[in-house]
């Protein structure tokens, strides 16, 4: 049964962790890295924008707002990340806050951007009324997402793996389908529920470049929360079958001469404030 309380506890609880949030600044900034341009360049600003960075992580996209010469404002619910966030930009303002219940005035952001942030909301209805509320009338909005298995080829070999030498059916508290704002025509119908208008997706065509075949799983295992739930919820067998399994579909499917590229595309969602 999905209950948003434990969900929500096993997200702040996981990305709460010095070393995993650590872990994901290290190694899954390499490809989220990747989609700030193209989302920042999505939101058409002038420098001294008003700017949220919502579930600003690590602070990267904080971060490239600063030094495009906007005002920013970062949230994000894990200390830690906020932590690394305010180290990374230190002009920005940044604080632990929540996503479905903003400490910010109604209209006061040109802005609001969310880097693989809105995924992990626990209930994505109200994060995004959230949103809606605190930009001006006309602000923007832009978030990226990851693209699910049936697009992505790093979610399908780790899934896969999973699937074939473990069990992807563990007692796990339930969230939002992680996947879900991949979906163009779901994300447009919640988002004009949510009062935005001139909705427009694409999908970026990002990708791991990595050293050596055994790092896709460890990257998931040592520097995300539901999937590393899920890997850790596996017996020691299956464990590193399904290491083994992601790291020969590597060798195999994305060996580029010297690094092994892996594609992880993203859904990038622009919106405006009605």
């Amino acid at each position: 049964m999905r209950t948003d309380a434990g969900f929500r506890a096993m997200e702040l609880s996981g990305w709460s962790e010095i070393e995993r949030a650590q872990n994901y600044s290290a190694l899954f900034t390499m490809v989220t890295d990747q989609a700030i341009e193209p989302m920042l360049d999505s939101v058409t600003l002038q420098a001294g924008a008003r700017v949220l960075d919502l579930c600003c992580g690590p602070g990267n996209v904080t971060k490239a707002l600063c030094d495009r010469g906007h005002r920013v404002t970062g949230v994000d619910f894990s200390p830690a990340m906020v932590d690394l966030a305010a180290a990374a930009a230190p002009s920005a303002t940044v604080k632990v806050g929540d996503a479905e219940a903003l400490e910010l005035a109604d209209g006061s952001f040109d802005a609001v951007v969310s880097g693989f942030g809105v995924c992990h909301f626990a209930r994505p209805e109200v994060g995004l009324r959230e949103v809606r509320r605190v930009l001006r009338p006309g602000g923007r909005f832009a978030m990226t997402v990851w693209c699910g298995p049936d697009r992505s080829p790093t979610f399908a070999t780790v899934f896969g793996a999973i699937g074939e030498h473990g069990d992807l059916d563990v007692p796990l508290p339930e969230g939002p389908d992680f996947f879900q704002f991949a979906n163009g025509d779901l994300t447009r119908e919640m988002l004009e529920e949510a009062g935005f208008a001139d909705i427009d997706q694409t999908v970026l065509d990002i990708a791991w470049r990595l050293e050596d075949a055994e790092t896709l799983f460890r990257i998931f295992r040592d520097s995300t929360v539901r999937g590393a739930a899920l890997i850790a919820a596996q017996s020691d067998d299956a464990r590193a079958a399904i290491a083994d399994a992601c790291a020969a579909t590597v060798m195999e499917r994305f060996d580029r001469e010297g690094a092994f590229v892996v594609p992880i595309p993203a859904a990038l969602t622009t919106a405006s404030a009605v």
